[in-house]
């Protein structure tokens, strides 16, 4: 059973997503990093509204985060 924030959450995070294309893939640079004080750079992910997704180690922003999946093949993308 989803319960009220969870469905709060649901709501503003398929608003932003479901539909959207990504059209660009890419590292972070070692100077946005650095920006952010982090040591590892996750793959950033750019959808057609100009939104960028960037993985990080939790809630606060400590470290660049590495991204899982459901693909067999690449099943982890991670942080460089």
């Amino acid at each position: 059973m989803i319960d009220k924030l969870e469905q709060q959450w649901i709501q503003k995070i398929s608003k932003l997503l479901v539909g959207k294309k990504i059209i660009k893939v890419e590292y972070m640079n070692q100077t946005d990093a650095e920006e952010q004080g982090w040591y590892k750079r996750p793959i950033q992910i750019r959808l057609e509204d100009g939104t960028w997704l960037t993985p990080s180690q939790d809630d606060e922003g400590n470290d660049g985060g590495a991204l899982f999946t459901s693909n067999e093949d690449l099943p982890t993308i991670p942080v460089i």
